[in-house]
């Protein structure tokens, strides 16, 4: 796939320290780059470089999925699972993109046709109190699965199953494979467990409780409050990443690196 590096356009987050610095590094390395912050995104661009944390490019891609535009993370924050570079890579990635040295990963995402929010990693799904649990009811293409008295639910594309899902209990899947996983968080049960279902199936979510409002949060970001019931569904657009090639950034090689999957302990 070509890129058009004349319409590259860099963002940054400018709550992250150095982010501008190294945003006006990579902008002097292409022609015509625009830089801007995460809070001023322009609608157009032939490709995004986007310099912060993985949160950062989470937001990005809601936006740019909807353009089929092509992203790539410089990481300025912790883990970096999906912003793959580092700062002081920044010739040797100028080079590889200019070079066609590179892939784009198409991702599925999900989408609340209520609200019409999007997700890459996952949306969470919480009863209006807080402060309690909830019974929420699960059904699967209108067919009730089952009902879960708990904090709430995760439901997480293969990409953010390394995300939020992980830590309550959810499967590591491959980004490769177009399914969906739901998760309860911290379930009031022990027959309650995480299943992976097809992403073409329909979810929908209800509750008894009173009040029957919900809260879903797209990728920990984009919270809304919804009443009666929650649908959610596969998203009609992919995000599109841009890995490198043969830079050790291939899913299983992520794993190893960044959540030291397998490893031995230290003696």
């Amino acid at each position: 796939m070509e890129l058009n590096l004349n319409n590259t356009l860099i963002i940054y987050n400018s709550e992250i320290e150095g982010s501008d610095i190294v945003a006006k590094m990579l902008a002097e390395r292409f022609s015509n780059a625009v830089v801007s912050t995460l809070d001023n995104m322009p609608e157009q661009a032939g490709f995004v470089i986007v310099v912060g944390g993985d949160g950062t490019l989470l937001k990005c891609a809601r936006k740019y999925s909807l353009k089929d535009i092509p992203i790539f993370g410089f990481n300025m924050g912790r883990l970096g699972f999906l912003a793959q570079a580092m700062p002081d890579e920044i010739d040797y990635v100028v080079k590889r993109i200019k070079d066609g040295d590179f892939r784009i990963e198409k991702r599925i995402m999900l989408k609340c046709p209520t609200t019409g929010a999007v997700a890459l990693n996952d949306m969470v799904i919480r009863g209006a109190t807080f402060s309690r649990t909830s019974t929420l009811n699960l059904y699967i293409n209108n067919i009730k699965l089952c009902s879960y008295l708990a904090d709430g639910l995760i439901i997480s594309t293969p990409t953010g199953s390394t995300a939020y899902a992980l830590s309550a209990g959810g499967p590591i899947i491959s980004p490769n494979i177009e399914c969906f996983v739901v998760v309860p968080i911290c379930p009031h049960t022990l027959n309650a467990r995480p299943i992976v279902i097809p992403s073409n199936e329909y979810i929908k979510i209800t509750t008894l409780d009173a009040p029957k409002d919900f809260q879903i949060t797209a990728d920990g970001q984009d919270a809304r409050i919804i009443k009666n019931e929650i649908c959610v569904e596969k998203n009609d657009k992919y995000a599109k990443l841009l890995l490198l090639n043969n830079k050790g950034n291939h899913f299983y090689d992520v794993l190893r690196e960044k959540l030291h999957w397998g490893m031995a302990p230290n003696k």
